[in-house]
């Protein structure tokens, strides 16, 4: 089981083309298109006629053909036309899903019943609108359940290790970074400093420091995304207290929704500070994060297979898991209510 009544990322504007789009999320296939007045429609991947997905039919500026017998539906679900035949059946519709564009990210609400309406509107993603930002992102698809995506980003000490050649830097030091973890209802916030270290490959590319950077990372996990901000100023140049601090900044937003029990959809971007002397950075550091998060996602399937062969065996915690510890808690207290 998934949180319910939440908003899910699905995909980004820009994905939006001239054919449907078609994705399964929390195990329902769904198919995406726009709307006339440029927003979009997410339906059920199923002609209620014969089952043919929808996703195989074509779009039409009133909603979208399937490509068996003709039917179209409108962005609501209901059928607007059955090529000859006059009357159309009160039956022939199919499920909507409320579905909104906001900062050029595609949300689908989940209600816990059919046809419930979204109690709050879709997340905001300040970075993809901040003029101080260029940002850019993609889509990942994993072999895995979601919440290990979530271990993996509300614990980055695992940085040192796994991304040397991008994000990295001295291992010990992520491993012992001073750290907080904090929140309330659904919120987990967790926040490393790293002061006086080496800046790794992907700042030294995007940033002209002079010698030992301030480094921190600060991530705000949500039940279906992230936003995680990390960067770095020269060293003893600023506070990392200060909310207006300088320097280079890469915020990440990380749309993390279940495609299946086992599969997962990651949605992401990056938005990214640029350097008078180097204003060009952005396809760097797009460029050395696409590289991080591919490193990610292969040692993440990697672990889901060895768990899978291993079966459910015991764990040991250490200090770094305090995060993705409450972030658990958290979901399971949501699907422990949905159970009853």
């Amino acid at each position: 089981m998934f949180p319910l009544n939440q908003w899910y990322v699905a995909g980004f504007a820009w994905e939006l083309k001239d054919r449907p789009l078609a994705r399964k999320l929390l195990n329902y296939p769904i198919v995406m298109f726009r709307t006339e007045d440029g927003g979009v429609a997410a339906l059920e991947d199923r002609c209620c006629h014969r089952a043919v997905p929808l996703s195989c039919g074509t779009l039409e500026g009133s909603g979208i053909r399937c490509g068996y017998h003709g039917l179209l539906f409108g962005a609501a679900g209901q059928c607007l036309e059955i090529p000859g035949q006059v009357k159309i059946p009160g039956k022939a519709k199919v499920q909507a899903f409320p579905a909104e564009i906001r900062n050029e990210v595609i949300w689908i609400w989940f209600g816990a019943e059919q046809g419930d309406a979204p109690s709050v509107p879709p997340p905001a993603v300040a970075a993809h609108e901040n003029p101080r930002y260029t940002w850019k992102g993609g889509v990942f698809h994993y072999d895995a359940p979601y919440q290990l995506i979530h271990d993996n980003l509300l614990d980055l000490s695992h940085v040192g290790y796994l991304h040397g050649r991008t994000i990295g830097g001295n291992a010990k030091v992520h491993m012992e970074a001073p750290t907080t973890v904090s929140g309330e209802g659904d919120h987990v916030r967790v926040v490393r400093h790293m002061t006086g270290s080496l800046p790794p490959a992907t700042y030294s590319a995007a940033w002209p420091f002079k010698g030992r950077i301030d480094r921190w990372q600060e991530i705000d996990f949500l039940l279906t995304h992230l936003q995680i901000f990390t960067g770095a100023v020269d060293v003893g140049t600023d506070s990392l207290a200060n909310p207006e601090r300088g320097g280079f900044h890469m915020r990440g937003f990380h749309g993390i929704t279940p495609e299946t029990d086992t599969t997962s959809h990651y949605f992401w971007t990056m938005a990214s500070s640029a350097h008078p002397d180097q204003p060009d950075n952005a396809e760097v550091v797009y460029q050395q994060t696409a590289l991080t998060f591919e490193e990610d996602r292969v040692l993440i399937e990697a672990q889901y297979r060895n768990m899978c062969e291993y079966g459910a065996g015991p764990m040991v915690d250490i200090h770094v898991d305090s995060g993705p510890n409450r972030a658990r808690r958290i979901v399971a207290a949501h699907t422990a209510v949905q159970a009853g």
